[in-house]
């Protein structure tokens, strides 16, 4: 690969996501997670089943504030995949909305500090890699700076980007995200970032 020819990948600044029904899927994410701008969607018929490969996480600053989110996503229509549990890491959610996305809400935090609230501090997309040392040369040689790598999971650097990026092993996200592996057909998922179009090795698309 000629680098010279790639635009260097610095932010992600929204995801598009195929929906059936516009309308309701706007009207969900800013009921369930007050996301407008960071989310956005599309309609789309494009033919998918089972696990679409990616999970979106809202990282948030207390347990209180994920349960909130959570009792928020299921009362405007989502589905609950892993109920508000504690573990050795924080504690965390699984969901599914509407429109079949997947998303985790999760703190590294033990304790509450404050009342509850729905702000979130961050949100991160995962994306299912077959091969993750593959994938991440792919974004390396696009510019992106590697923050964590360890086993299965690279978290990428990327500080400025409303939205940050990590790699999983597929089979490995899908057991986090409570769900089978196995899954065909589109990703329902478009990335875009300010690396120009291009599609990654494991299939998803950056406009």
């Amino acid at each position: 690969m000629n680098t010279t020819d790639i635009t260097t990948l610095t932010s992600i600044d929204s995801v598009t996501l195929d929906v059936a029904d516009v309308d309701a899927a706007r009207r969900f994410y800013a009921d369930a997670f007050g996301l407008t701008s960071q989310v956005r969607v599309r309609a789309s018929d494009a033919a998918t089943s089972g696990f679409r490969g990616y999970t979106l996480s809202l990282i948030v600053s207390q347990p209180a504030n994920v349960r909130a989110l959570f009792d928020s996503a299921v009362a405007a229509g989502a589905t609950g995949l892993k109920p508000v549990e504690k573990s050795l890491w924080g504690v965390g959610c699984v969901v599914q909305a509407p429109d079949g996305a997947i998303w985790k809400v999760a703190t590294s935090a033990k304790k509450d500090t404050r009342p509850a609230g729905r702000e979130i501090d961050s949100i991160v997309l995962l994306l299912g890699a077959d091969d993750v040392s593959a994938t991440k040369r792919f974004y390396t040689e696009r510019g992106l700076a590697v923050g964590k790598s360890f086993g299965s999971y690279v978290d990428f650097a990327m500080p400025s980007s409303p939205i940050g990026l990590g790699l999983y092993k597929r089979r490995a996200l899908a057991k986090d995200a409570g769900v089978a592996p196995e899954g065909t057909g589109s990703h329902r998922i478009r990335i875009d970032g300010d690396g120009g179009s291009f599609t990654d090795p494991d299939g998803f698309a950056w406009e």
